[in-house]
């Protein structure tokens, strides 16, 4: 009767039946999510301790950003985005703003908290909902895509299937590591990967349920069994690690106390703050809509108008997360591509994020467990995925050359620059530009809001 009573609880909470979807299949969908987001937890505190903040701090406030924003998503959207700092933003804020600009690190942490305010600002107002609904369906469409192309690319990269080279990426060189005696340690988690993409295909073709997830538990059990056997050998100064979870200093939470309500807005007026709040607010705003699209669109939740039901919520949530994370001591929360993985399990509602949250804090009581989940473990389900995303060019008019150039051009623009928002960007520019000159924009009905982006877009490029 309990099971039931909980049951009945969670239908009348995030409408389970009417989104096609049941209890099993959003908690899959929310540990599917959270398993390929986890590399956050580890890789977020590293790249901040860079500009001098305190890694463990780093941690506890990640998860804890996480956490909340992800939490506020289900309850204020219903809908299976999960959110945490994210990867770019926090490059940015270490290495150019901090770094290179000179900046405080605490300084950085008051214009990505102001930049939240802004953003709240303009979700409450309907600025970040105009744009969403401005973008044309083609163009949706082509952004799922990108996305597919964009996190299939990040998957190979942190498998190391594809590295640096003289043509700027190129295949592993399984030669060249066992020439250089790294084939045990590195090489073989190439090797793992690349099995681990074929066992998930195969998981998909059969219909597993859970099959990402599957995917993943699976490759790192493989990667157990390699170094059970000696195969892999784990190397610490090379970056390469033990697969199993080190529970030597057991487990506890990271003291926050040193970046907690840390901001500093001593240069906020300066030109060169306003430049970074500016920076830190185009890429956030662009790359989070870009989630949205390319995630919703793939899970048939846009309406026939090609808008977004509820949208204001996943974008409130979205901005409060950003100012309250910069206020426990992260850089800017954002939507995560990754929640793509969730919803090609079946998730379709705020259940899935919640589960997503739930681990999160957890996360902070069994850190050594969370962070010792392989990047190559992970990566499978990313390029997977990557599949399911681009799966929406069908859905693209290629017939009609206006639609799909900048179609086109927004695809390859997301993995070759490395970007959801410059691929965004270049999408818009092309369509208006092509559009406009062919004399097909009055035809196409373009709203005004698309062309003051294509303009504000050109601007970005000449002046930052």
């Amino acid at each position: 009767m309990q099971k039931q009573g909980e049951t009945g609880f969670l239908e009348r909470t995030f409408h389970l039946r009417e989104n096609h979807t049941d209890v099993k299949t959003e908690i899959i969908a929310g540990v599917t999510t959270f398993m390929t987001m986890a590399y956050i937890l580890a890789v977020n505190p590293n790249i901040l301790s860079a500009s001098g903040m305190d890694s463990g701090a780093v941690f506890t406030a990640t998860a804890l950003s996480a956490l909340v924003a992800t939490l506020l998503m289900a309850a204020l959207s219903n809908y299976p985005f999960v959110l945490a700092p994210g990867m770019g933003l926090n490059a940015y804020f270490a290495y150019t703003v901090v770094i290179q600009m000179g900046y405080s690190w605490q300084m950085a942490l008051a214009a990505v908290f102001l930049e939240g305010i802004v953003f709240i600002v303009l979700s409450l107002t309907n600025v970040r909902e105009a744009i969403f609904n401005a973008i044309p369906m083609n163009l949706k469409h082509a952004v799922s895509v990108g996305i597919g192309l964009f996190i299939a690319f990040i998957g190979l990269q942190n498998a190391k299937i594809v590295v640096d080279s003289s043509t700027l990426v190129s295949l592993y060189s399984f030669k060249g590591s066992i020439e250089a005696g790294t084939f045990f340690s590195e090489g073989i988690t190439v090797v793992l990967a690349l099995v681990g993409i074929l066992i998930t295909g195969i998981l998909v073709v059969k219909n597993v349920k859970g099959n990402i997830l599957w995917g993943i538990i699976i490759t790192w059990i493989l990667g157990m069994l390699c170094q059970l056997a000696g195969i892999y050998r784990p190397d610490a100064a090379a970056g390469f690690f033990s697969m199993f979870p080190d529970l030597s200093g057991g487990f506890g939470i990271p003291d926050m106390s040193s970046t907690f309500l840390k901001v500093d807005f001593s240069g906020v007026f300066s030109l060169e703050f306003v430049v970074v709040l500016f920076a830190f607010l185009f890429v956030d705003m662009f790359d989070t809509l870009g989630t949205l699209i390319g995630v919703a669109s793939k899970a048939d939740m846009l309406d026939k108008d090609g808008k977004l039901p509820r949208i204001r919520g996943a974008l409130l949530s979205d901005a409060v997360g950003t100012s309250v994370g910069a206020l426990f001591g992260t850089s800017t929360t954002t939507t995560f591509v990754e929640s793509a993985a969730g919803v090609a399990e079946g998730g379709r509602t705020g259940l899935t994020a919640v589960v997503s949250a739930v681990l999160f804090g957890l996360s902070l009581f069994l850190s050594p467990i969370f962070l010792s989940i392989p990047s190559f473990a992970t990566a499978p389900a990313l390029v997977v995925v990557g599949f399911l995303m681009m799966t929406s060019i069908t859905k693209l008019d290629f017939s009609d050359y206006t639609e799909a150039i900048p179609c086109y051009i927004c695809m390859i623009a997301m993995p070759f620059m490395y970007s959801i928002s410059e691929g965004i960007s270049m999408g818009v520019i092309s369509y208006v530009v092509i559009n406009v000159i062919t004399g097909k924009a009055k035809s196409k009905k373009i709203s005004a809001l698309m062309y003051v982006l294509a303009v504000l877009f050109v601007l970005k490029y000449i002046f930052i």
